[in-house]
C-alpha cells in the first residue's frame, strides 16, 4: 500500500464540483525546490493498510464525502495505484481524480480510463525541466499530455508561477506543449520557510498583475484558461 496519510478534514477546493478525501502517496522522481510536500519525496513513510485505508473511506462516505483526490509525493510511482483507483472506485463509490507531475505515461495510460479527472503539473517550458526539477526526458511530458488531453474524461493542466523563474519564453514553451487542451491554470507561488530549495523560501509570492499577463499572453492555448490566488 503506497497510501501514508490523508487530509482529516474533507476539501471543497482539491476537486472542482467535489466534496473530495484527499490521500497521500509517497515517492516522487522529480526534485521541485518549490515543493509544498517535500516530506513525500522519499519512501521512508510507515503506510497504511488496506484495512485503515476503508476505515478511513467508510467514515468520509459517511460524511457526504462523493470524491477522492490521490496526490503525493507522485502517485504513479506507487506500484498498486491502479489497485488503489479501483478501491475507492468499486468498493465505495467515489469519483477519483488523480495528480501526477506526467513523468510516467506507460502508468498514466493505465489510470486514465478508471479515473474520472487528471490535473497534471505542467512545470515550466519543456526545455527548462532538467534545470527545474531535476527531470530530462521531456518525450515523456509531452506522451502524458497528448494522452491526458486525448483520452481523460475531465481534465486540467496547472502551472505554479514563479516570476522569476518562468520567463515569457518558458511559459511560451509551455503554451505550445499542451496547445488544444480543454483547460489550463496559472497558480500563484507562495514562498514558504519549509520548501526544500532554500533559494525558493525568499522569493516573492507571484503577483495577480503578473499571472493576468500570462493569462493573456497565453490565451488560445486552451478552451479555458484560470487563475488560481490571483
Amino acid at each position: 500500500m503506497s497510501v501514508y496519510a490523508y487530509l482529516e478534514k474533507p476539501s471543497m477546493v482539491d476537486y472542482p464540483g467535489r466534496f473530495a478525501a484527499v490521500f497521500f502517496t509517497s515517492g516522487c522522481n522529480f526534485r521541485c525546490g518549490f515543493c509544498h510536500n517535500a516530506t513525500l519525496m522519499g519512501r521512508q513513510q510507515a503506510a497504511l493498510s488496506w484495512e485503515q485505508l476503508a476505515e478511513a473511506a467508510t467514515r468520509f462516505k459517511n460524511n457526504w464525502v462523493n470524491g477522492v483526490v490521490i496526490t503525493g509525493g507522485e502517485p504513479t510511482c506507487s506500484d498498486d495505484l491502479v489497485d488503489l483507483i479501483r478501491f475507492f472506485k468499486e468498493r465505495f463509490g467515489f469519483a477519483v481524480k488523480l495528480d501526477t507531475n506526467g513523468a510516467n505515461p506507460d502508468r498514466l495510460a493505465e489510470c486514465i480510463p478508471l479515473v474520472d479527472y487528471v490535473a497534471m503539473d505542467i512545470k515550466t517550458g519543456l526545455s527548462g525541466y532538467s534545470d527545474l526539477v531535476g527531470f530530462a526526458d521531456t518525450d515523456k511530458i509531452q506522451r502524458s499530455i497528448d494522452l491526458i488531453r486525448t483520452q481523460a474524461k475531465e481534465y486540467e493542466f496547472r502551472t505554479t508561477v514563479i516570476e522569476s523563474v518562468h520567463t515569457d519564453a518558458l511559459m511560451d514553451e509551455a503554451a505550445e506543449s499542451i496547445r488544444g487542451s480543454k483547460r489550463y491554470v496559472l497558480q500563484a507561488f507562495i514562498p514558504r520557510d519549509d520548501l526544500p530549495g532554500v533559494r525558493f523560501r525568499t522569493l516573492p509570492r507571484t503577483t495577480s498583475a503578473r499571472l493576468h499577463q500570462l493569462k493573456d499572453r497565453m490565451a488560445g492555448c486552451a478552451d479555458e484558461i484560470l487563475l488560481r490566488g490571483a
